[in-house]
C-alpha cells in the first residue's frame, strides 16, 4: 500500500515527465491489494484503469509499471502503444490478463467469455484447463467502477453469467464519481442493489477501505466461486483521492466538503493505525514507508532513462502469423457432388468439429430447435451436443465479445450474428476488444475467431434484413474479412479462417445460400475434400477475356464479389471474349497483384459492388487501382453500386431499382468499351 501511495505521488510531483494520461489507485488501495494476494497463477484478472495496487499484488514491479507509464520501448504489457494499467499478461507466475480497453464496462463481456471458456474445459475434461499447484479450480475476477454498471454491455455480461452458472467474480470498486458526475446523478441504485435482479447472482459487499474487511470479503468470494462454480459481484465502498486521470483534476468539479469527506475513508491511515494496534511500532512503519519511497524513486528514475520504442515497430502485431499460407487438398474430388453454400458452410463447420473439440459454434436461433434462422447449422447440434452447438439470448455484443476470452483460454469460437443489419449492437466489443487485442498486447492476445454473417438482399428481404456491411468492417483495422461466392470457396475459406489465430470475419450472402435467385446456379458447385484449404487474400479469376482481343485493346475487367460475380457473368454474356472477371473472395487482406496486374491487362477496370456506393469499400478500392495502375488506364476507373439509400425497400421494384443488376452492369460496361 506504500509503494502504491509513493508513485501515486511521484507521478503527481513529475507531472511534466508523466505527460501521458494516467490514473491511479489512490483510496481504491485496500480492496485491490486483498484481491491480488489472494488469487493463483490459475486465476484470471481484468482490472480496470485504476487498477495499478492490484497490480502491485499481484508481484508486478514499480517499474514495470512505470516503464508502461512512460510508454517505453519494455513495457512488458503493450511495448509502448497503450495506458498506464492497461495490462495484458501470460505466464506461469502469475493470473493471466487479457486484453484491457479504456472503454469503461467493456472487460465484463470479454472477462464473462473466459469464466464461460473454463467452465467448457471442465465440461469437457480438457487439458488446456489450467490448474492450480493443489489441483485447485480457477477462478476468474473482473473489476470494475460503479459508474460503469449502468453500461447494457455489463448487463449482458451479467445475465449470461448467472443463466449458465459461470465461475467468475465480478469486483466492483464503489467511489461514488463518473469523472464529474455523482452517483446521485447517474443510477437509481448500487451495484449491489442492482445485483439482486439477476437470478443465481451471489452477493457481496464491504467496506474497501477497510483491508482486514476486504480481505475476509475477497476470501470469501474467491472460496465460493472457486468451489461453487457460480457467479459472484462484490461491492466494496471505497473513497477517491486522486484525480480521475491526470488529465481531469479532482478540483476541476468537486468540493472541498467533497474531498474532507472522502479523505476519512483514506484506507493508508486506517492500515497504519491497525498495525499499531497490532504491536508495530511507528519506527518501523516509517521504515517501510521510507524504503518503499527509495524503491519507487529509483524505479522512476530507472524508468525516465530506459529506451523508447523503435518508429519502425509500429506495424508490428495487428496479426498474429497464420500458418495458412497457400491452397491445398482436393476442390474437386472425383464423383463429388454438387452441394448448395449453406451446406457446404455447414460441412466445413461439422468436419472442423470432428477433428477439434475446442470448437464450439453458438448464436441466436443456432441451436437443436432451429439450426438456423437459414438452416445454417441444421443438425451440428444433435451431432455435438448443446455444450458445443447453442442458441443464445438476442445479445449481439456478448455473442462478439465473448470470443476474447474464449479464445484467451484456449477455445476456437464460430459464432454468428443473425443478419448483418443487426451487427451494429455488437460493434463496440468488435472494435475496441477484439480487432485491438492482438496490437495492444504485443502479440500476446490474437482473438482466434470466425464470426458468421449472413449479409446481402434478396427477393424482398426488406429494410433491416437485406443491408451490406463490408464497408463498415473493413473500415476496423486488426479483422480479417472473407465474402466467398460459391460453396467450394466458402469451405476452404472456412477452414482457413479456423485455423487463422485473428479474428475473421465470414460474410455470407443469402441470396446464394441455396441458388434460389435465377442466375446463381453456379454457386453450387462440387464440394472439396475434407483436406481443402482455401488461404484467406487469394482472389480468382473465374472468366477470361480472349487473348487476340486483349492485344486489340477490345477488354475490360470487374472486380466483385458476392452477388456482384453473378450480376457481371450474367452482363459479360453480352459481350462475347470481352470481359474479365476477378471474384476477390476476400476483401481483407485483399489481393492486390492479382488485381493491378489484371487491370494493367486490360486498361478498363469496372468494380462491382451491392452495397451502397458514395464512401464504399468499392470506391476506396477505384481509388487505390487508379493510384498504381495509372500509366496503364485508358480510362478513369468506374464504380457501380446500389443508389445511396439509407435501406433496402422491401417491394421488389424498389428494391429492384436501388440495387445494381446484370442489365445495369451490361449498359456500364457497353459505355466502357465503345469509350
Amino acid at each position: 500500500m506504500v509503494t502504491a501511495r509513493c508513485m501515486a505521488n511521484i507521478y503527481e510531483q513529475n507531472r511534466k515527465e508523466c505527460r501521458y494520461v494516467h490514473s491511479t489507485s489512490k483510496g481504491h488501495e485496500a480492496i485491490q491489494i486483498a484481491t491480488g494476494l489472494q488469487l493463483l497463477p490459475c486465476d484470471f484478472v481484468s482490472p480496470y484503469y485504476r487498477d495499478d495496487s492490484l497490480l502491485l499484488s499481484l508481484g508486478f514491479t514499480p517499474y514495470e509499471l512505470m516503464l508502461q507509464l512512460l510508454a517505453k520501448a519494455e513495457d512488458p504489457f503493450s511495448g509502448g502503444r497503450s495506458y498506464y494499467c492497461h495490462p495484458s499478461w501470460k505466464g506461469d507466475d502469475k493470473p493471466t490478463i487479457i486484453h484491457q480497453s479504456s472503454a469503461t464496462g467493456m472487460q465484463a463481456i470479454p472477462t464473462t467469455g473466459i469464466a464461460q471458456g473454463i467452465q467448457y474445459l471442465e465440461q469437457i475434461q480438457s487439458k488446456l484447463l489450467k490448474k492450480g499447484a493443489h489441483d485447485e479450480l480457477p477462478v476468474v475476477v473482473c473489476s470494475l467502477g460503479d459508474n460503469s454498471m449502468t453500461e447494457g454491455e455489463v448487463s449482458e455480461a451479467l445475465q449470461f453469467a448467472v443463466l449458465k452458472k459461470l465461475p467468475i467474480i465480478y469486483l466492483v470498486q464503489d467511489n461514488g464519481w463518473g469523472i464529474s458526475v455523482s452517483a446521485e446523478e447517474a443510477r437509481a441504485m448500487n451495484a449491489f442493489e442492482y445485483a439482486a435482479g439477476f437470478k443465481g447472482l451471489h452477493r457481496l459487499q464491504v467496506d474497501g477501505s477497510d483491508f482486514a474487511k476486504s480481505y475476509t470479503a475477497v476470501s470469501e468470494a474467491i472460496q465460493y466461486v472457486r468451489h461453487k462454480r457460480h457467479p459472484l459481484l462484490l461491492r466494496a465502498t471505497v473513497p477517491l483521492l486522486g484525480h480521475h486521470t491526470s488529465g481531469v483534476r479532482k478540483e476541476f468539479y468537486r468540493s472541498k466538503e467533497d474531498l474532507d469527506k472522502h479523505a476519512l475513508d483514506d484506507p493508508f491511515p486506517k492500515l497504519h493505525n491497525i498495525l499499531l494496534q497490532y504491536g508495530f511500532k511507528e519506527e518501523q512503519l516509517l521504515e517501510i514507508e521510507s524504503a518503499c519511497f527509495a524503491k519507487a524513486d529509483e524505479a522512476f528514475k530507472k524508468a525516465l532513462s530506459a529506451k523508447e520504442p523503435d518508429a519502425s515497430t509500429v506495424t508490428k502485431y495487428v496479426f498474429a502469423d497464420t500458418p495458412i499460407k497457400e491452397e491445398k487438398g482436393l476442390r474437386q474430388p472425383k464423383n463429388g457432388e454438387k452441394v448448395v453454400m449453406v451446406d457446404s458452410a455447414m460441412h466445413a463447420i461439422e468436419e472442423l468439429m470432428q477433428v477439434h473439440p475446442e470448437c464450439i459454434l453458438y448464436g441466436q436461433d443456432v441451436g437443436k430447435r432451429l439450426g438456423g434462422v437459414f438452416r445454417e447449422a441444421a443438425t451440428l447440434a444433435e451431432k455435438f451436443g448443446d455444450h458445443r452447438v447453442f442458441n443464445t439470448a438476442i445479445q449481439e455484443a456478448y455473442i462478439i465479445g465473448s470470443t476474447a476470452g474464449l479464445s484467451a483460454v484456449g477455445i476456437k469460437p464460430i459464432v454468428e450474428v443473425q443478419f448483418a443489419d443487426y451487427i451494429y449492437p455488437g460493434f463496440n466489443q468488435l472494435v475496441s476488444e477484439i480487432s485491438k487485442s492482438c496490437y495492444l498486447t504485443n502479440g500476446k492476445f490474437p482473438v482466434q475467431m470466425i464470426l458468421r454473417v449472413p449479409t446481402g438482399a434478396y427477393g424482398g428481404g426488406g429494410p433491416y434484413h437485406s443491408g451490406s456491411v463490408e464497408s463498415t468492417l473493413l473500415s476496423i483495422k486488426g479483422i480479417k474479412v472473407c465474402y466467398p461466392s460459391n460453396a467450394a470457396d466458402i469451405k476452404g475459406l472456412m477452414k482457413a479462417a479456423f485455423y487463422d489465430p485473428n479474428p475473421v470475419v465470414m460474410l455470407e450472402h443469402k441470396g446464394l445460400y441455396w441458388s434460389k435467385v435465377p442466375g446463381t446456379e453456379d454457386a453450387k458447385t462440387i464440394e472439396p475434400a475434407k483436406d481443402y484449404i482455401l488461404p484467406l487474400g487469394k482472389a480468382n479469376i473465374i472468366k477470361h477475356a480472349d487473348v487476340d482481343k486483349i492485344k486489340k485493346g477490345e477488354t475490360v475487367c470487374i472486380v466483385t464479389y458476392g452477388m456482384g460475380v453473378y450480376w457481371a457473368k450474367a452482363a459479360a454474356e453480352k459481350f462475347t471474349g470481352q470481359v474479365e472477371i476477378i471474384d476477390l473472395r476476400t476483401l481483407y487482406p485483399l489481393d492486390e497483384p492479382l488485381i493491378f496486374e489484371t487491370v494493367k491487362k486490360h486498361g478498363k477496370c469496372l468494380v462491382l459492388s451491392e452495397e451502397q456506393q458514395n464512401n464504399s469499400f468499392a470506391e476506396a478500392l477505384a481509388y487505390r487501382i487508379s493510384y498504381n495502375c495509372y500509366q496503364f488506364l485508358d480510362m478513369k476507373v468506374e464504380v457501380l453500386g446500389a443508389l445511396n439509400l439509407p435501406a433496402v425497400p422491401i417491394n421488389l421494384a424498389l428494391e429492384g431499382a436501388m440495387l445494381p443488376t446484370a442489365d445495369k452492369a451490361a449498359e456500364r460496361l457497353g459505355k466502357m468499351l465503345n469509350y
